[in-house]
């Protein structure tokens, strides 16, 4: 157990249930001591009720969680939090930053790699989008930053469920998983979400990418690759609904989505691109052209991730990018009956598919 403070960053569009998620984790009895970080651009982010007549950074909440308003640079603030750190204890069990409906939760995520008084104490744990299923699409179509937060996301919150149909919700879910097939989806009504899918992920703790799948990349129920075998570390859309049964098949007309979610005509400018190599990579090779990638198209690709055999190498090499920020490690070895192959998944605006997928598959040994 690290003494960092893990930090979950929470984006999504104006309306998309942030606030109702925000307001749970303050006033619920869960026990812990949370921290959240909100920005008020506009958007009252907590419940008048809560921080009524408060003018300070930091309004102290009955059950031990606390709540403060990014006036200025986040850094400062995590560094005023630290400070009500007792010697030998972690004064939060997390750190929740919720970025304003508007914002790129890059440069935020960024913060937690770069600043080196905020790293020795926090670690950046997940990006977590919400997002409303009833409006999404048209977000997604006239909003270069809502689909920016659903591609950068760890986790996606489908919330507002009970107002669309199931065929809707279905359109809806595949565009998200196009834009990222690395983010289990999980669907709710009213932020109606466990906690535990939104808090202590461990979407950047490399130890814990457990396994990327380009084959079926987060497929949804009935549609073709939803199964669970060895490859598969967990559950790629952790659905909380019961009905896990049904099928999705909607060929009549009377079912095809409603004008909500109709067929989009323009392809998003963002999409996940899925490669995968069967044969052993040459490490120098693979890491020269990792580096060189980011180098050249680092701010195009908001988020990469890859679990890379090596040749002559026991261990697997994991990977995670965001921009140009890029980390990696050898994780733990191969298991004896394991698939030794490399897989990796860019997500990024006009990425070019066919030059990923030479320059991957040019660095076998």
């Amino acid at each position: 157990m690290t003494d960092k403070i893990p930090v979950t960053v929470l984006t999504g569009y104006l309306g998309a249930g942030k606030t109702t998620l925000l307001n749970r984790i303050l006033t619920e009895d869960h026990g812990k001591r949370y921290a959240v970080i909100v920005n008020e651009f506009g958007e009252i982010g907590i419940d008048n009720d809560l921080v009524v007549g408060a003018d300070e950074d930091v309004f102290e909440m009955n059950n031990g969680c606390v709540c403060c308003t990014v006036r200025g640079d986040l850094i400062r603030i995590i560094a005023g939090l630290m400070k009500r750190q007792k010697p030998g204890t972690r004064a939060f069990d997390a750190i929740i930053v919720e970025t304003t409906g508007l914002a790129d939760p890059g440069p935020v995520a960024q913060t937690f790699f770069v600043d080196e008084d905020v790293k020795a104490k926090t670690q950046l744990d997940s990006v977590t989008a919400l997002v409303d299923a009833k409006h999404v699409m048209a977000r997604l179509d006239d909003s270069k930053e809502a689909r920016e937060q659903v591609a950068f996301a760890d986790r996606i919150i489908l919330n507002k469920t009970d107002l669309v149909s199931e065929a809707e919700l279905v359109a809806v879910e595949a565009r998200l998983r196009k834009l990222n097939p690395l983010a289990p989806i999980t669907r709710a009504e009213r932020a109606n979400v466990p906690l535990d899918q939104v808090l202590g992920l461990g979407g950047f703790d490399l130890g814990r990418i457990l396994d990327i799948n380009p084959e079926f990349a987060n497929p949804a129920h009935g549609e073709p690759g939803h199964v669970h075998d060895e490859h598969c570390g967990h559950d790629h859309h952790d659905h909380d609904h019961a009905h896990h049964d049904h099928d999705h098949t909607h060929d009549h007309p009377h079912d095809a989505p409603s004008s909500g979610a109709r067929g989009h005509a323009h392809e998003d400018d963002i999409k996940g691109i899925s490669l995968s190599l069967d044969r052993p990579m040459d490490g120098t090779k693979f890491t020269a052209w990792l580096d060189r990638l980011l180098g050249e198209q680092g701010q195009n690709i908001l988020r990469a991730k890859g679990i890379i055999d090596v040749s002559g190498e026991d261990r697997r090499l994991v990977f995670q990018a965001v921009h140009m920020i890029l980390e990696g490690d050898l994780q733990r070895e191969w298991g004896p009956n394991e698939r030794r192959w490399s897989r990796a998944v860019f997500i990024g605006r006009e990425l070019d598919e066919a030059a990923l997928k030479s320059g991957f598959e040019a660095c076998a040994a």
